[in-house]
């Protein structure tokens, strides 16, 4: 089935002049290396930040068609980090992944206007989904994703 997915995946992309840029902001590097590299795999342009504040000191900010960041990370958090980015007048879609999938944080998701939240750890299906419905509808409700 996730091969079907990433066969439909690359075909979307390749059906587009210029392939969108993700951003993924995590602390955990292992985190970052697996989405990119399942990312990159499926054709999209990726860059990835150890920090809320490495992503905001990017020249690239207006490039990034989608955000995937962690929301507990030290210093600024993943909430924080879509509040100034707004403040700033980018308003891209944005996918959120915790470790602590509590309702409260779910709420806070929602209130924010993520596309989803993904509990971690999440399997590659799960993105897929959320990314593909993050770039074609560009928002939209909250969808809540967990390993399958």
């Amino acid at each position: 089935m996730i091969t079907a997915s990433v066969s439909l995946a690359r075909w979307r992309i390749s059906r587009v002049q210029k392939a969108p840029v993700i951003s993924i902001v995590d602390d955990d590097e292992s985190v970052r290396d697996a989405i990119r590299s399942l990312l990159r795999a499926l054709g999209y342009v990726v860059d990835t930040f150890a920090s809320a504040e490495d992503y905001l000191q990017s020249p690239h900010l207006s490039d990034t068609s989608c955000l995937i960041t962690d929301i507990q990370m030290p210093g600024m958090n993943g909430f924080e980090l879509q509040r100034r980015l707004v403040s700033k007048g980018l308003q891209m879609p944005v996918i959120f992944m915790t470790a602590f999938p509590e309702e409260a944080v779910s709420r806070l998701a929602r209130d924010a206007g993520a596309v989803s939240l993904l509990s971690k750890p999440f399997d590659e299906q799960a993105l897929i989904s959320c990314l593909d419905r993050a770039l074609t509808e560009r928002g939209g409700g909250i969808t809540e994703g967990s390993a399958g």
